[in-house]
């Protein structure tokens, strides 16, 4: 009867293990986005054991949306551009011409919504310039959104060399009013930015321009022999990134209560660090931008907890820096285990 339990037990470990070996094999461009999960679970686990209970809370986790909302906006436009094999070095600078440049706005005495509207059609303006000089110029992406970059900066400098305050209650009242849910709460940010998520998942996974998007990324010519409008699209993913780098701007106008030139400075990477460590290859063609809001959620958790330790910003780059290297061996596993399949 022993023997007879023993290879119950071990038939069913089998099929089990059959079975996960199968949904792996099935799911592999998801493994990154997993491996994010875990390490966010661990995260939070190992924050929760060493600060005796004080970090796992409504309030740090209500927080880490609000403090971390531009970051989001930012990495959802940067998914669009890596997704098709591109860069956008430009977003943060964007997001600081655009907030200076609304602050300026406000401060003259425009009217808000106008304000808000240039400020996203000068981010989609410097997006739409840095795709066509990628497609219709055959410039590289990254000294097309690096040249972005420099303009972007140097407009937000001309606009002011210091930071401009914003008083208008429209504009505020984004980051200071807070919808509770018990001890939860959530701001209209907050909200701005899970409905950029939400889009943007709607559009790469259930549109004809996502499929063209990962098609792009995969293969950029196979997408041209079958059809698919690859011009345009390519255009249309940095004008999405710049429009995205606007809304960033407007975001975190609304978070600090001012616009400065000086905003923005290195966020770019940031951005491209949380869109990798969500999953999304480097290389295009594999990626989730709900994986991408684990990657912000596991670099704003790491930030938080540096915090709370008052340790030094320093460890921020190692620690993401190590992360990096890690999610990019495990992409190269990917890539080439996809090789040796063909």
């Amino acid at each position: 009867m022993t023997a007879t339990v023993t290879e119950g037990r071990t038939e069913r470990l089998e099929r089990v293990s059959a079975a996960t070996r199968t949904f792996m094999s099935r799911h592999a461009a998801m493994t990154p986005t997993f491996a994010a999960l875990v390490i966010l679970a661990l995260l939070l686990v190992g924050a929760e054991a060493s600060l005796r209970g004080d970090f796992v809370t409504p309030r740090t986790i209500s927080s880490l949306l609000l403090d971390n909302a531009y970051l989001l906006i930012l990495a959802v436009g940067m998914t669009f551009v890596i997704l098709t094999g591109g860069i956008d070095l430009s977003v943060g600078s964007v997001m600081a011409f655009t907030g200076i440049l609304g602050a300026q706005l406000l401060g003259s005495g425009v009217p808000a919504w106008l304000a808000v509207t240039v400020m996203l059609a000068g981010g989609s303006a410097i997006g739409l310039l840095i795709g066509v000089l990628v497609q219709y110029f055959d410039v590289q992406p990254f000294i097309a959104s690096l040249a972005g970059l420099f303009l972007a900066r140097g407009l937000a400098f001309v606009v002011s060399l210091s930071s401009i305050r914003v008083e208008d209650t429209g504009v505020l009242w984004l980051q200071q009013n807070r919808i509770r849910l018990g001890d939860w709460y959530i701001t209209p940010t907050g909200i701005l930015a899970l409905v950029v998520v939400a889009l943007a998942a709607f559009t790469l996974h259930l549109t004809r321009f996502g499929r063209t998007v990962y098609a792009i990324g995969g293969n950029e010519q196979s997408a041209r022999l079958m059809g698919l409008d690859v011009a345009r699209t390519k255009v249309a993913v940095y004008v999405i990134s710049g429009f995205c780098g606007g809304l960033a701007g407007l975001v975190l106008t609304a978070y600090s209560g001012a616009g400065y030139p000086r905003n923005g400075i290195g966020t770019e990477l940031d951005a491209i660090a949380a869109v990798v460590i969500g999953g999304t290859l480097l290389t295009g063609g594999r990626g989730y931008v709900l994986g991408t809001l684990v990657g912000v959620a596991v670099f704003g958790t790491i930030k938080t907890i540096i915090s709370f330790m008052g340790a030094e910003q320093s460890w921020m780059q190692i620690i993401v820096g190590a992360l990096l290297l890690l999610f990019i061996v495990i992409q190269r596993a990917i890539v080439a285990r996809a090789e040796r399949r063909r």
